[in-house]
């Protein structure tokens, strides 16, 4: 085999790997943005923490919406004062003021990004579409906690203030709700 031939087979090689690691990317950055709270991730419980601390921590609600989005937004209290374990429940209300159909999904952060780690969603809309009706209003939960082993990092037992901010995405409309979207209304005689 010439040079030339194995420097391209090496060249091919190289380039194969690149691409399936390249696919491996994403899934590892997520796993990775999970397990640490890198980028205000928050971590997913299914049960609240085994322990109430007495300290407290201020948890502020934002919403948004994505331009284009239709919707209206918000948070039903704006902040709340918990302790670090207790679980709490907040809500958010969405309304569609339009006479079509509208779904939704909601992307979420928290802030600072270091709080992200400790932050603990137990039951959560963001994890589901939404689809408003024309002029429905809903009012979604969303049950979390702030991990107690935050007081154990030297730098996060600092944090005083938490930030859960959710943004609405306009989404494709779910097959069967788009047919009947589509399908015009025939007037009773």
């Amino acid at each position: 085999m010439t040079p030339q031939k194995k420097m391209a087979y090496g060249l091919v090689g190289v380039a194969a790997m690149m691409l399936s690691l390249s696919f491996a990317a994403v899934p590892f950055y997520n796993w990775f943005c999970k397990v640490t709270g890198y980028a205000g991730t928050v971590s997913v419980a299914e049960t609240g923490a085994d322990e109430v601390l007495e300290q407290t921590v201020k948890i502020r609600f934002d919403a948004s919406l994505e331009a284009g989005m239709p919707w209206e937004f918000k948070p039903q209290v704006h902040q709340m004062t918990v302790h670090i374990g207790e679980t709490a429940l907040a809500f958010y209300e969405a309304y569609n003021p339009t006479d079509r159909v509208v779904a939704g999904t909601a992307s979420y952060n928290v802030m600072p990004d270091l709080a992200g780690g400790y932050f603990t969603k137990i039951e959560c809309f963001c994890f589901t579409e939404q689809v408003l009706q024309p002029g429905e209003r809903v009012v979604m939960p969303v049950s979390f906690y702030v991990d107690p082993s935050i007081i154990d990092d030297k730098e996060a037992k600092l944090i005083k203030e938490i930030t859960l901010s959710y943004t609405f995405h306009e989404t494709p409309l779910p097959e069967q709700q788009a047919a009947l979207a589509a399908t015009p209304v025939k007037p009773i005689n």
